[in-house]
């Protein structure tokens, strides 16, 4: 007997089975295996987090990380080691430029207590302090940030106020940051005033705001005003290849100059292109230029410098067979014309500095065949080049097919591309050399074809360039038409503001009203030396002179319109027909300024129209 928990056992039975062997097979064969002990869970700290993009991820969060901003990092610096932080700032640039981000590094170095919790404001905050992981957190209870655009109103603002009306619950000052605060509302505006003004002791305000000109100008005036500029693309590019390596991604130089360009001074578009960029390349982390390049729809440089050699050599359908290639690789035809402007500036720049061929932030492309194809084309030809494209742009930008509109202005920059520029015509004209055939005679630049108008003096003649068969004007009225059609601003102030004093061949006095242009000699003089083939002198003068063609006309008009009045048979039309007013009467021998043949030939004394051969009306005609 044993014995046991609940007493003594009883023996077993005789006939009892033996029990089976601790080991070996059981009854119904081997015994299935245990399961493996469940995995342990990973503790909080290992369980990977929700991806952050890299804008977020590399946000600064002391003033040491801010690029491109070396202004305002000193003055910020200075003013805390000097403890004149103003109560006020107000953070204006282009977005993604830092300007939030400098007010959260502001409210930082205003709260931290330091390490040790005994610090006081600095411009270098710990990171590590309760105060600094709280607002690196978004949850400081003291640090506020609105967005103005959504918070706008007066009872936004008024409610803001109240809570300025207790103490920091935390920290040792109350931020509050206001983003995008030019759209607030004029009433907005003005319940801020005050506060803003004189805020409380322990209130410190962050305005940001892209659109400074809207902004009032009370405002302005109670706050200190930064001007956050655009990040130069050679920082842009640092920046962004030091993140590369922390990402443990490789990316070509040309890339990296490429994303530099399109971020346009904004380190914020700049690293969402450069997150697309990695995300493009693959597992393998390997970002290429041409990756690139689809991915921004751009075209290859090197089809760019291609392109402008064909362009500026005439060749069209060269040029149209490279933006063929262009666009079935997926360029926009506006980013093409983008792409030659941008080369046009470059090659002037080259031109016109020639050793900026070493600038490292040129492409390779641009430091070789640039140069080379700069040193080929002058300073005017370019100029040309950027005004066409310039205007193209626009053009292309309006136009229902952007393809065909592209298209029209290569086709144009190549046309004109062997044609001389206007300053080669004026000194071909000037050393008396042959125009080719069928080239327009533009107006020359500087001072009117070397002629220049002095008032009450002498002027000034250089020598005469002739050119038979071009009719010369005659009369004042003659000189007028030849502006009629072609230089419309011209024209209408010599109709409405000049009194011609006397017109002689190959010279010109005339009386300038005081709101005339005050180059109008020179166009004149342009005019008629494009028109004529000869250097006209112009020269001001204080005589009366005769009425401007203007007052000629209407004076024209009003003796035709009393001789019509007065006429027997138009006084029997007023008469048969109360309340009949005389419109106008049309002269068919009068031209656009009102004018008829005889008065001009006859210094405005011609001969009335006459109206004696006109027969009277009928009794039928009368009703």
């Amino acid at each position: 007997m044993s014995s046991s928990l609940f007493g003594t056992e009883d023996p077993p039975p005789e006939d009892a089975l033996p029990e089976p062997p601790a080991e070996g097979p059981g009854l119904f064969g081997e015994a299935p295996p245990l399961p493996p002990p469940p995995a342990p869970m990973p503790p909080a700290a290992q369980v990977d987090a929700p991806y952050r993009v890299l804008a977020r991820k590399y946000r600064p969060s002391t003033f040491e990380q801010l690029i491109g901003q070396d202004a305002l990092v000193r003055t910020l610096r200075n003013a805390f080691a000097q403890d004149r932080v103003a109560h006020a700032y107000l953070l204006t640039g282009v977005r993604g430029v830092g300007k939030t981000t400098t007010a959260r590094i502001i409210a930082r170095a205003l709260n931290c207590i330091g390490p040790d919790g005994k610090g006081g404001p600095t411009p270098e905050p710990c990171g590590v302090c309760p105060e600094c992981k709280a607002i690196l957190a978004d949850r400081h209870p003291d640090v506020q940030e609105l967005d103005a655009a959504s918070n706008n109103g007066i009872d936004d603002v008024r409610e803001l106020r109240e809570r300025l009306r207790y103490r920091p619950a935390q920290g040792r000052f109350k931020v509050i940051i206001l983003d995008e605060v030019h759209m607030l509302s004029t009433a907005a505006f003005n319940a801020l005033l005050k506060t803003l003004e004189e805020p409380p002791a322990q209130v410190k305000f962050m305005l940001a705001t892209t659109e400074l000109r809207k902004v009032p100008a009370t405002i302005l005036s109670r706050c200190q005003t930064f001007h956050l500029k655009r990040v130069p693309q050679a920082e842009l590019r640092g920046h962004f290849e030091r993140i590369a390596g922390l990402e443990r991604v490789t990316v070509e130089a040309e890339a990296l100059a490429m994303l530099a360009r399109a971020a346009d001074g904004s380190v914020r578009d700049g690293l969402s292109l450069l997150d697309q960029a990695i995300a493009l390349g693959g597992p393998e982390g390997q970002v290429t230029a041409e990756a690139v390049r689809d991915m921004l729809g751009l075209a290859d440089h090197a089809m760019v410098l291609e392109l402008m050699e064909a362009l500026m050599a005439g060749r069209t359908a060269e040029a149209l067979a490279l933006l063929d290639r262009a666009h079935e690789r997926g360029a926009d035809p506006a980013v093409v014309l983008q792409d030659l402007l941008e080369l046009t500036h470059t090659l002037t720049r080259l031109r016109s500095v020639p050793g900026l061929k070493d600038d490292p932030s040129l492409t390779e492309g641009e430091r070789t065949r640039g140069a080379a194809l700069a040193e080929r084309l002058s300073v005017p030809v370019l100029g040309r080049a950027w005004q066409m494209l310039l205007k193209g742009l626009g053009e292309v930008n309006e136009a229902p097919d952007r393809r065909a509109a592209t298209e029209m202005v290569l086709i144009r920059l190549a046309h004109v591309a062997e044609m001389p520029t206007p300053g080669d015509l004026v000194r071909r004209l000037t050393e008396g050399g042959a125009v080719p055939a069928g080239t327009p005679r533009p107006a020359p630049p500087g001072n009117g074809g070397g002629m220049r108008a002095v008032a009450n003096g002498p002027p000034v003649l250089a020598d005469a360039v002739a050119t038979p068969d071009l009719a010369q004007p005659r009369s004042w009225r003659e000189v007028v038409a030849l502006a009629s059609g072609r230089k419309p601003m011209v024209h209408a102030h010599l109709v409405h503001s000049v009194h011609p004093v006397r017109v002689q061949p190959g010279r010109i006095e005339m009386r300038v009203q005081p709101d005339t242009p005050r180059d109008l000699a020179t166009e004149l003089g342009a005019l008629l030396l494009e028109r004529t083939g000869q250097r006209w002198t112009i020269a001001l003068s204080n005589a009366e002179g005769e009425p401007t063609l203007a007052q000629q006309g209407r004076t024209a008009d009003a003796e035709r319109r009393s001789l019509a009045q007065s006429h027997p048979l138009v006084q029997a039309v007023l008469a048969a027909f109360p309340g009949t007013v005389i419109e106008a009467v049309r002269d068919a021998g009068a031209d656009a300024y009102g004018l008829t043949a005889i008065a001009t030939e006859a210094d405005g004394e011609g001969e009335p129209p006459d109206f004696d051969d006109v027969p009277p009306p009928d009794d039928d005609e009368r009703e």
